[in-house]
């Protein structure tokens, strides 16, 4: 695990170095929890998004829609966020730090389970799995002697709930009838639109109607990079089923999103499939499971898939007054339709492939760092440089550049020697690096240079377009 967290720390140090991400008003010393993302980070959020999009739009059974952040309170009353939506948590009277009391428990278990005591993390992972009220995390934190990271004592406080969402107001007015929310997920919007999407669209039940969108929660505790923040994208789906078809929907998703995530580079043995415990469901949940990656600091959750039946539906016609159902013709009958929901986090899953890139190798007993990106994710598809600045080599590399980009993201570089440009494009996770040189000016080949072989070849400079089409 430390060696783990060395190589995460490489990677948010590469992160910052190259442009992928910086920390929020960092000039100001920086705001916790949250994050910028640069000129190659932007790219590569944009790439998963559009690779998530693509995948889950360009069907004829599944409609995208836009909602806003800001929505009528109402709605989160119906969804049982401003009644049950809360984390435990804990604060320790010598340090004055605030802790989520589930972490704190978790992290024990971690460190006993590093210390192979696994009998007694069992244990206290089983206790941990019942526990519901404030006074239960707190019963087990004292129980088990639970110490605070910061300050090493035992002086805590009664855990409380401590509810997530960010409150504002609209209007001049700041009281209680101006209050609204920052939207917390962004699923909420797609049901309260499910009868506009049906009727606008004329859909046929199975369908799904998708959204990528900015969430909030004030989280007590952010760590972890990217993992968990404050403000976060998501990337979510919602399919509505007859009920009783809802079991083989649920199946069929999540088949389909593990094997996204192995199309675009990720392992096998770096993910799994975590269900959750019939006691330990959501309100709304018939069922759920969790698609985890295996982190440098273990295992944490990417995606959800969850059978919310029909719940939040029904929540939001009884909480408006109107009605949402669908009509099907063919039956002549009228249903609530039960829904099977896929929610992905955009950052988190961008920290995944971040991550999940990262390698260091030897090249002619140099060591570099690289970033193996599937070249559908990589920030820029190809680099294009002149192996001199003289003698037309630059004028030729910069007309190329500005052909390929018309179609893909390319990169223009002439400063330094060749050998460093190519370093530079491996650590921002380039797939292909164009090289111009003398030969190029006298039959129009360049050579081209893979970032994961290091091995090159020679193409005509007016086919590189179709050749990168047909390799991103």
């Amino acid at each position: 695990m430390a060696a783990s967290l060395v190589a995460l720390d490489k990677i948010v140090s590469l992160a910052k170095r190259r442009g992928f991400v910086f920390q929020s008003s960092d000039i100001y010393g920086g705001l916790n929890g949250c994050w910028d993302y640069g000129p190659l980070g932007v790219e590569l959020l944009r790439n998963v998004k559009e690779a998530w999009w693509r995948e889950m739009t360009y069907r004829d059974d599944i409609e995208g829609i836009d909602a806003s952040i800001l929505m009528h309170p109402r709605v989160w009353e119906a969804s049982g966020h401003i009644g049950s939506f809360a984390d435990p948590m804990i604060d320790n009277k010598t340090s004055k730090k605030r802790y989520r009391a589930d972490h704190l428990i978790e992290d024990e278990i971690d460190r006993l389970r590093n210390k192979e005591k696994e009998a007694e993390a069992d244990a206290l992972q089983e206790r941990l799995d019942k526990a519901v009220a404030p006074e239960d995390f707190y019963q087990i934190i004292v129980d088990s002697g639970i110490k605070d990271p910061a300050g090493g004592t035992n002086d805590w406080t009664e855990v409380r709930q401590f509810n997530l969402m960010f409150k504002t107001f609209i209007g001049p007015v700041e009281d209680s009838s101006a209050v609204v929310y920052l939207r917390p997920e962004t699923a909420q919007g797609i049901f309260v639109n499910f009868n506009n999407v049906n009727q606008s669209s004329r859909q046929k039940v199975p369908f799904g109607i998708a959204q990528i969108g900015k969430a909030f929660r004030n989280e007590i505790n952010t760590k972890n990079f990217l993992f968990r923040t404050r403000e976060f994208e998501q990337m979510e789906m919602q399919w509505f089923v007859k009920p009783g078809d809802d079991d083989k929907w649920y199946d069929y998703w999540l088949e389909k999103r593990q094997n996204w995530f192995q199309e675009f580079g990720i392992s096998p043995d770096k993910l799994r499939v975590k269900p959750h415990a019939e006691d330990k469901l959501a309100h709304y949940a018939k069922a759920a499971v969790d698609i985890e990656y295996l982190f440098p600091f273990g295992w944490g959750e990417v995606e959800g898939i969850h059978n919310r039946t029909d719940f939040d539906l029904r929540q939001h016609a009884e909480f408006s007054g109107k009605k949402i159902e669908y009509f099907d013709q063919g039956e002549n009958v009228r249903y609530t339709p039960y829904v099977i929901e896929t929610s992905i986090g955009a950052s988190r899953s961008t920290m995944m492939f971040l991550v999940n890139a990262y390698d260091e190798d030897e090249i002619g007993g140099e060591k570099r760092d690289v970033l193996r990106f599937h070249p559908k994710l990589a920030p820029y598809k190809v680099a294009i440089f002149p192996l001199i600045k003289k003698e037309g080599m630059p004028e030729f590399a910069q007309k190329l550049h500005q052909d390929v980009q018309k179609q893909y993201k390319s990169f223009y570089d002439e400063s330094g020697a060749i050998g460093r440009r190519y370093r530079r494009q491996d650590e921002a996770g380039t797939p292909y690096c164009v090289t111009i040189d003398g030969q190029t000016l006298e039959d129009g080949t360049v050579t081209v240079r893979d970032r994961d072989t290091t091995e090159q070849i020679r193409i005509q400079a007016e086919s590189l377009r179709g050749w990168l089409g047909e390799r991103v």
